[in-house]
């Protein structure tokens, strides 16, 4: 409870958001399992909140840098990894009833193409989101909202270039990609930029606070 009544420092903080960010790719994954439909356009449900680890991932760029951002993104890929090998072994295990046994495969179970399309769009998108993010920071100081908004934009679209295309190439026309590819990417884009009011506020608060321990490293 002192954490929440004190102010408390970046480096208390990170833990936080590493945490936060591991666990809405996790959750995001979860949902991606579940599809729906937005004015005839197919989207995985993983779009609710998958966009939020790119803003998290913007956030601990501009305070924490690039060096503790890149430590959280293979952070988050082990633990996804871990977590995909965990369901497998569950899977694989005989259940006691076998209507769920069969909903728990449903749900969790992936086909090894759409593991490798997941691991690998999640790796490239949140590093280019982060190394643009620093790059960027580098000669427009001032100009957040353009970098959050260009980062993004590189980051979840090589996101949904690559899983749609390793996912689904050969088993839907190439027009029905496209089209994919372009909706959510735009979707995931407009997220960020609606909630972008949130994401400022989060990243000026973080900022007052003490940095003297991230100092050296970011």
């Amino acid at each position: 409870m002192s954490f929440l009544k004190n102010k408390p420092s970046q480096m208390e903080l990170y833990p936080i958001i590493t945490a936060l960010f591991c666990g809405c790719l996790i959750i995001s994954n979860i949902l991606a399992s579940k599809t729906f439909s937005l004015y005839d356009i197919i989207l995985p449900c993983g779009v609710v909140i998958f966009p939020l680890v790119y803003i998290v991932g913007d956030v601990l760029t501009e305070i924490y840098g690039f060096t503790l951002a890149k430590r959280t993104i293979y952070l988050g890929f082990i633990i996804n990894l871990i977590a995909v090998i965990a369901y497998q072994i569950a899977i694989f295990l005989p259940g006691t009833d076998p209507a769920t046994s069969n909903a728990f495969s449903i749900i969790l179970g992936s086909t090894p193409r759409i593991l490798i399309a997941s691991l690998i769009s999640y790796l490239v998108g949140s590093y280019v989101n982060a190394y643009f993010m620093k790059i960027l920071k580098e000669k427009y100081t001032d100009y957040l909202f353009a970098r959050c908004s260009i980062s993004t934009l590189f980051g979840e679209g090589l996101d949904a270039i690559i899983f749609i295309t390793i996912a689904f190439a050969g088993l839907m026309p190439n027009e029905v990609l496209i089209t994919m590819i372009i909706c959510q990417g735009a979707f995931k884009i407009i997220y960020e930029i609606i909630v972008y009011p949130i994401t400022r506020t989060v990243i000026n608060w973080i900022k007052s606070l003490d940095d003297t321990p991230f100092a050296k490293i970011a």
